[in-house]
Parts: C-alpha cells; structure tokens; sequence
C-alpha cells in the first residue's frame, strides 16, 4: 500500500492505496463517488473522464498513486459550478441525454471545452468531443446543448460589460 493525500473536491483526504489501482475504482470504490463511470477501461469512452489539476482526464488510465498531491474533481464536485449548472439546464433542455451511462464523462468534457473555448462552433464541439462515446443519442442534442451553452455564457458575459 501507498500513502496518498489528494484535494479530492475541494476537500483533502488521505489513504493508503495499492500501487496499481486506478484512479476511477479510487474515486468509485474507496470514496463512493458513482458519477465517475467505467466503460471501456482503455481511456477510449471517456466515461471516467474526471479533473485533475484543471484538466479533463481519463481517471481509468491514471493511477491513484500518480495524483498523490494533486486536485481531483469529479462530476459530485461541480453541484455549484455556474458552468456545469448551465451546461446540466442545457442538456436538459437540448434532449442531449438518453441512458445516461455516458452523462457524467461528457459534461466533464463540456465544462472543459467550453473553459477552452470562450464560444465554440459545433465543428470545434464534434472535434473536442472525438473521445467521447456515446452509443444512444448520436451526439447531435449534445454538439446543440454544448453550442446553446457556450452561446449563454457569452450573453451572461456581455450583460456584466
């Protein structure tokens, strides 16, 4: 076992962890955080797509060990994030989710892109969202959901001007 000490949304914890245990079955088996899924368990679905030091990051393809130190964030963190609010009225109201199996990983990955991108055309959406799948809704609600979300932000940006 390792001793790790993560800032875990928001909140520093400490653990012993095996070596070789993944990020994704720390944050879903040691810490009872659910939102965080496993499809694929290459890094190919991006179901466990998490934060980690501000960037979106396959939690299946990082080890625990590996984020001794460093922030992690998970969808549960982000219940008062403005931006994952407006992109969760969005995909609500864009019909951009289905099963919902695929929901936490792309939101994660919506916040990220629209943080990269002030206000993205669906091109630059469809291209962000390549490692992203999702086997039910053939992503059109969600390119919509994530454009209308980015269109918002820039008219909440410009009435504060």
């Amino acid at each position: 076992m390792t001793a790790v000490t993560i800032e875990l949304n928001g909140v520093k914890i400490a653990d012993d962890v095996e070596p070789r245990q993944s990020l994704a079955d720390f944050l879903r088996d040691t810490c009872g955080l659910t939102a965080t899924h496993l499809g694929c368990e290459h890094g190919a679905c991006g179901a466990c797509t998490v934060v980690v030091d501000g960037k979106a990051t396959r939690s299946c393809l990082s080890l625990a060990v590996m984020c001794d130190g460093r922030s992690v964030q998970t969808l549960e963190g982000l219940r008062i994030d403005p931006m994952m609010d407006m992109l969760r009225r969005q995909f609500h109201e864009n019909h951009a989710l289905q099963c919902g199996f695929c929901t936490p990983g792309m939101l994660i990955m919506a916040r990220d892109i629209l943080r990269r991108h002030s206000r993205p055309d669906i091109a630059t959406v469809q291209h962000e969202l390549s490692g992203q799948i999702c086997r039910c809704t053939g992503y059109a609600n969600i390119v919509k959901a994530i454009v209308a979300a980015g269109e918002e932000i820039a008219r909440v940006d410009t009435s504060e001007e």
